[in-house]
């Protein structure tokens, strides 16, 4: 059977790497399928059944449910599979991940692969090295599904989770009310949610954690931003006594191992506040479900071993659809399903680099750029540098321009009223040894300092005049980095991965790998 649905070779990084439609399209077929199967119907339809066709598991950190569901799935296709696990596989002998997958990718003509790692973005840089990897060997481009990394995203999960939500509401998309609760700020099955939750058309969302334990900003914002309706409570008892209780409980595990010996004296009152009582009971909704990604702490589980027989739970129908959305997530990766799709593809978003602009110049004002006291006959004037900034912001970024832009030669700079009004300063750096300015300095420019203007002087004129705004994504310079020592771009793991950054609002951008936010000038190794 050929295999060429059209999301083969496609990767699952991140929940929005599927367009709603797709996920939709997702859901139906698991049910589908999941239906045939406990009918004891033939589900030779979802089977690849092709030897040639390799389902890789790389697990770079400790894994058993998603794993073995996933080697399952790959069974189930009849695929065939090979496993690398944290404690058998040679991935920690300083070979660099990209070469090993590139390896591993020669080895067989049609393949996949399914990561867990802790370092943040792998899939999205796997996706786009092998892209030119396998464009030169001539081979299908293989498809990554990200089984967990770090503390960013767990799509996978998060998928069977709105599938068992789904379930729950009888494939009724207009509303969910859900309650999250645990280690919010660790726990990467939660953050997915911020854009899994888009299924549904109306979502309201309880966040329940201690401080400590709370949903980074990043994600309540996106939450929010996606038409959310969330509210945030410290403990249980504080939820519970609001009055206005979700009938959809999501558990997680607490991370206190990730947070240093200065937690764990408070350990037992943060485990107390997100941990289920039995005289909390009856103060559930009629029909109330509790859903746990699993495992639970077998010593300190937040959803007690009282529960388990219990119409409460959730977690264990829960833990098994993993088995029949993974069979899917592959199907559709390997171009086996998806002849039967209708809607609307993801797309990556048009980013338009229109950040420089060549402006008119005005040729009866004559500059008063100087150096010195002496006015700028021949060379380069960098104007509106940080412009309503405070002073000591606007020297801090003139002193930013000099060292990363390496203008170490004669000039001048300083702190001048604007034109704007008294009250307005700007900075100015006149240049009159250099008289020309390359395309790729003029992009880092704009990076480090937008809103400015750059004017090039000849004959004591302004010849040219460019104004600089934010650029849209900032990358392909040696000066940046991800400041997320866990992000596969970080210089410390020594990956190789060119560091890029795309503008998410304002002068805020994210990482285009691990998504953590950086303001336009911690970007810069200054």
């Amino acid at each position: 059977m050929k295999r060429s649905g059209p999301f083969k070779g496609r990767t699952i990084s991140v929940v929005n790497d599927l367009s709603l439609d797709e996920q939709r399209y997702l859901y139906r077929k698991s049910r589908e399928l999941k239906s045939l199967a406990m009918a004891g119907g033939d589900c030779g339809a979802f089977k690849i059944n092709d030897r040639d066709y390799q389902v890789y598991l790389i697990f770079m950190e400790d894994s058993t449910r998603t794993r073995e569901s996933f080697r399952n799935a790959a069974k189930f296709l009849g695929a065939r599979t090979n496993v690398f696990d944290a404690a058998s596989s040679s991935f920690n002998k300083n070979e660099s991940i990209t070469d090993a997958i590139k390896m591993l990718y020669g080895y067989s003509a049609d393949s996949c692969f399914v990561m867990r790692t802790k370092l943040e973005g792998t899939c999205r840089w796997l996706e786009q090295a092998l892209a030119r990897y396998a464009e030169l060997s001539g081979k299908p481009r293989p498809g990554f599904i990200n089984g967990g990394d770090g503390k960013h995203e767990h799509p996978t999960q998060e998928l069977l989770d709105e599938f068992s939500f789904l379930e729950h509401t009888q494939w009724k998309e207009d509303h969910i009310h859900l309650a999250l609760t645990g280690d919010l700020y660790h726990g990467r099955t939660i953050h997915s949610k911020a854009d899994g939750l888009r299924i549904f058309k109306n979502v309201e969302v309880d966040l329940i954690a201690p401080e400590l334990l709370s949903m980074p900003p990043y994600y309540v914002e996106k939450m929010k931003n996606n038409g959310f309706s969330v509210r945030q409570f410290q403990s249980l008892d504080e939820y519970l006594a609001s009055g206005k209780v979700a009938p959809i409980w999501y558990f997680t595990r607490l991370q206190l191992e990730r947070m240093g010996e200065s937690v764990l004296e408070r350990a037992p009152s943060l485990r107390r506040s997100v941990t289920f009582r039995k005289d909390m009971l009856g103060l559930l909704p009629e029909g109330t479900r509790f859903y746990h990604p699993l495992p639970r702490d077998r010593m300190h589980p937040t959803i007690p071993s009282f529960l388990d027989d219990l119409p409460l739970n959730g977690w264990d129908a829960q833990s098994a659809n993993g088995y029949w959305t993974r069979i899917v997530e592959i199907g559709m990766v390997s171009g086996l399903l998806g002849q039967d799709f209708e809607g609307a593809f993801a797309m990556e978003p048009e980013i338009v680099e229109d950040f420089i602009l060549e402006a008119a110049v005005l040729e009866h004002r004559k500059p008063e750029y100087k150096v010195g006291i002496k006015p700028v006959e021949e060379g380069i004037v960098i104007d509106h540098i940080a412009s309503g900034q405070t002073v000591e912001d606007i020297w801090s970024n003139i002193e930013a321009v000099r060292k990363i832009l390496k203008l170490n030669v004669r000039s001048s700079q300083g702190v001048y009223h604007s034109f704007k009004g008294p009250e307005v300063y700007k900075g100015i750096i006149s240049l009159p040894d250099i008289t020309s300015f390359g395309e790729k300095d003029l992009k880092k420019l704009a990076a480090i300092a937008p809103g400015c203007t750059l004017n090039l002087i000849r004959g004591s004129k302004v010849a040219k005049k460019f104004r600089l705004s934010m650029p849209p994504r900032i990358y392909g310079f040696d000066e940046i980095s991800c400041k997320n020592e866990n992000c596969i771009s970080n210089p410390r793991h020594n990956e190789g991965v060119p560091t890029e950054f795309l503008r998410k609002s304002g002068s805020t951008f994210v990482c285009r790998y691990c998504e953590k936010e950086h303001t336009f000038r911690e970007i810069w190794d200054i």
